[in-house]
């Protein structure tokens, strides 16, 4: 085991990776796309989009829905206001209104629960490697690609599966060069799409550890229920 923050992050990143893998083991691409609801969010080719912000740079694009901020992160948006980020930036972050912010922070109830769609195990996954490959690109390499465009999505699960992981293991690695300063330093993470410009990389290291488990562990509940439904 690791020791040090560095050490303790990428222990908790190679177990997650390594019970990850043997969940994904056997993956088809029937299961892959399969829709668990009516409406699910999925990947489609580009001309069957049905989200308003479905993106990717080939024939298969992933769904994306309209901007806003889901309930569990209120209470981050509370922190980050607490801690000195203008409304404004929150909500460039988001892609919201000022005013959407501002109704988020001036309701005390508590949150209802998040209303999204469901998703498919081709949705999680590309969600995730979108991720990865966006962090890595504004973290160590030229800081200038279109987040968007830097993952063909794919309908075969084999190949998203060898693509994601290349990827995945190209961010550890790198993490894993970094310095105690480096780990400090506010903005090492240039990422555009959330507020790691704002956060010290520990924290983006930390929430892209988050991002790989609990995305994974909604494809596992996936492969549980794709197996419950086909009792042979």
């Amino acid at each position: 085991m690791g020791t040090g923050r560095l050490g303790v992050l990428l222990d908790q990143f190679d177990i997650t990776r390594e019970q990850a893998q043997v969940r994904l083991t056997g993956l088809g691409d029937e299961e892959y796309l399969w829709e668990p609801v009516p409406g699910s969010w999925s990947i489609r080719r580009r001309e069957e989009a049905a989200t308003p912000r479905a993106y990717g740079p080939g024939d298969w694009v992933l769904d994306k829905g309209a901007p806003d901020i889901p309930a569990s992160e209120y209470a981050e948006v509370a922190r980050q206001v607490a801690a000195g980020m203008t409304v404004a930036k929150i909500a460039d972050d988001w892609s919201v209104s000022v005013q959407r912010v501002e109704e988020i922070l001036a309701d005390t109830a508590p949150p209802e629960p998040d209303r999204t769609a469901l998703t498919t195990i081709a949705w999680r996954l590309g969600h995730l490697h979108s991720g990865f490959a966006a962090r890595w690109e504004w973290t160590f390499g030229t800081r200038r690609q279109d987040p968007a465009q830097l993952v063909d999505f794919t309908p075969v699960a084999a190949l998203a599966l060898d693509r994601f992981w290349a990827d995945v293991d190209r961010w550890r690695a790198d993490v894993a060069t970094v310095t105690d300063e480096q780990l400090d330093t506010v903005g090492f993470s240039q990422y555009p799409s959330g507020s790691d410009p704002d956060d010290p990389f520990v924290d983006v290291v930390s929430n892209t550890n988050l991002e790989l488990i609990h995305h994974m562990a909604e494809i596992a509940l996936l492969r549980d229920l794709w197996q419950a439904r086909r009792p042979s």
